[in-house]
């Protein structure tokens, strides 16, 4: 069978569609050793990786890794892996973060498999495990790439050994991982040079030939066509005008190209390019300002093809109300009260897990009825208006003081409520010290679901506190300039109560000082609000500070003054992302 044709594959070959040149990508060949062929079951037993760009390896990797379980005699049989060699073995552990930096050291970098989807299926399995973050390059299958260009004419069957002899690669898979990856880099190559007189120049192009472009997202392809090569925000608008998905990119026509090409294979996505009738441009001066705008106009028109950022306003706070007596109550606003807030959370589980996590540090009560105590009333009875109400079983068992019939004090109930406070709003220790005891309390009496329960809800306690003190600081900051050097200057935001007020880049030759006031001049007034997220949505403020946290950013002006609490819950983040990776593990 000939290769394919640009025109039968339907992709556009000009130098302006071109995408990402074949000859400046980086091809990480991947090949992997299990114990079997279930991705949640079986376990990793050796990892061989090739690094090629512009045709020549690069570099290789190679690990033996103990997977914890026993290999079956039937995989030994097939890769000669014995239980002995991996004994001593590296665990996943080890091992993984070395992969994964070379599928990230090069932004232009896709990942290759020989049946892609069986590599992938482990790789993400084991971080989501393992807690790593999945880096989600593009993926190169030869198995499906093969089939496409060579069909059982030229070949009697397209398994890795047979493509190998058929292109005449020098490396001979053994079903061991690393000769397994230089066989496939050589497939690769083999196939690449198949495909050339057809004109396939591009990643994007490569890609296609394995899984051709719907006809929907070619014919739409036009739509692209005049976008600004510029940072900023997209919107998929139908013949109505209605939006139907928002994005944001840093090369607003080289993104929205990739969604009619075979590269955009999500069948949601792919259903939207078949309604979509046009896009609009929002030219933005950085990509801060982008991924902002992207927030703000999902939030206002949310577009049934986004599913993240849609409704905000649908958050979960856990609040210590400010009644006489105290208690914790999971609330969907905040309210201007003064009271303090752990959160935002994104579902109501999370937010009542972070509760519990109080209520077991702190002995405050849980009942919601609002009382007066009566001096002198006897120990087994309170009285809520007209009636009397009796001391709830929580009172019996000790963790309540029952308050509500003064068996306990208002001053001692306030104790509670300040160290509540105090725990929310600053130092977490009490909180982390009561549920540590009591984790290894019940490791230690093999009660793992409970200790794996009080962990979750210590996690959610603390990532709550987290996100609170750190927005709550930046919210009260009225001003704040900040700049980092970027690609065409020295991108300046300004910030005023968590909400971005202005983006602009300093450009070479302009006046610093004019530049700066004429920014802050025309930036957005935002007045002071209250509570953790005032005048912005906590996403919007995230980004923010992870931004202003990069190493390069300079601070260049502030009213006021920015801290977090010295020992806050971020101090404690190195035990969220333990206990995270702990729980995808099971």
């Amino acid at each position: 069978m000939a290769p394919p044709s640009a025109a039968s594959t339907g992709v556009q070959t000009s130098i302006v569609d071109l995408g990402t040149p074949l000859a400046a990508t980086t091809f990480v060949v991947v090949d992997l050793e299990t114990t079997g062929t279930s991705a949640t079951r079986s376990r990793i037993t050796e990892i061989g990786a090739v690094r090629a760009r512009g045709g020549e390896v690069v570099d290789e990797f190679t690990a033996l890794v103990n997977p914890g379980t026993l290999i079956p005699a039937n995989i030994t049989l097939l890769t000669g892996i014995t239980q002995s060699m991996v004994a001593t073995a590296p665990p996943l552990e080890e091992v993984l973060p070395d992969l994964l930096a070379l599928l990230t050291a090069d932004p232009d970098t896709a990942l290759v498999a020989h049946n892609a989807a069986f590599d992938t299926a482990f790789l993400k399995a084991a971080c989501e495990r393992l807690g790593e973050p999945w880096p989600d390059p593009p993926v190169v299958d030869t198995l499906r790439l093969a089939r496409a260009v060579l069909d059982r004419g030229q070949v009697r069957n397209h398994r890795l050994g047979t493509l190998a002899a058929h292109l005449g690669v020098a490396a001979t898979p053994t079903h061991r991982a690393l000769d397994d990856a230089r066989a496939t880099v050589g497939v690769l190559h083999g196939l690449i040079d198949r495909l050339a007189p057809a004109g396939v120049q591009s990643l994007e192009e490569l890609r296609a030939v394995a899984t051709p472009a719907s006809r929907a997202q070619r014919a739409r392809r036009h739509l692209a066509e005049d976008l600004p090569e510029e940072p900023g925000v997209y919107v998929f608008t139908d013949a109505r005008g209605a939006t139907l998905y928002v994005g944001k990119s840093a090369n607003l026509r080289r993104r929205v190209r990739s969604y009619f090409t075979a590269a955009e294979n999500r069948q949601r996505i792919r259903e939207m390019t078949a309604l979509v009738e046009g896009v609009t441009p929002i030219v933005c001066t950085t990509e801060l300002e982008a991924s902002v705008r992207e927030l703000r106009i999902i939030a206002e028109r949310k577009p049934p093809y986004n599913r993240r950022s849609r409704n905000p306003e649908r958050a979960f706070w856990v609040k210590l109300t400010t009644d006489a007596y105290p208690r914790l109550s999971v609330v969907r606003a905040v309210r201007d009260d003064g009271a303090p807030h752990l959160g935002p959370y994104a579902s109501a589980k999370e937010a009542e897990r972070a509760r519990e996590a109080l209520l077991h540090a702190f002995p405050l009560r849980q009942c919601t009825h609002a009382f007066t105590p009566v001096p002198g009333a006897r120990p087994v009875a309170s009285r809520t208006g007209d009636r009397l109400v009796d001391p709830c079983v929580l009172a019996q068992l000790g963790r309540c003081g029952a308050p509500c019939d003064g068996t306990e004090t208002h001053a001692d109930y306030s104790v509670h409520a300040a160290s509540a406070r105090a725990a929310m709003t600053g130092d977490p220790a009490t909180v982390v010290t009561a549920h540590t005891a009591r984790i290894a309390e019940l490791s230690a009496d093999l009660r793992y679901e409970d200790a794996a329960t009080l962990r979750d809800r210590l996690v959610a306690f603390l990532r709550g506190a987290r996100r609170a003190q750190r927005l709550s600081a930046i919210a009260a900051v009225a001003h704040l300039v900040a700049s980092r050097p970027g690609g065409t200057g020295w991108e300046t935001v300004v910030v005023r109560h968590g909400r971005l007020a202005a983006s602009a880049v300093l450009r070479p030759g302009t006046d610093p000082a004019a530049f700066l006031a004429s920014l802050t001049a025309t930036a957005e007034r935002v007045p002071a609000g209250f509570g953790p997220t005032p005048r912005a949505t906590a996403e919007e403020t995230e980004l923010i500070l992870d931004w202003l946290a990069h190493p390069t950013t300079r601070l260049v002006e502030i009213e006021g003054e920015w801290t977090c609490p010295l020992r806050g819950a971020e101090a404690h983040t190195g035990m969220t992302h333990w206990a995270h990776g702990r729980a995808s593990a099971q």
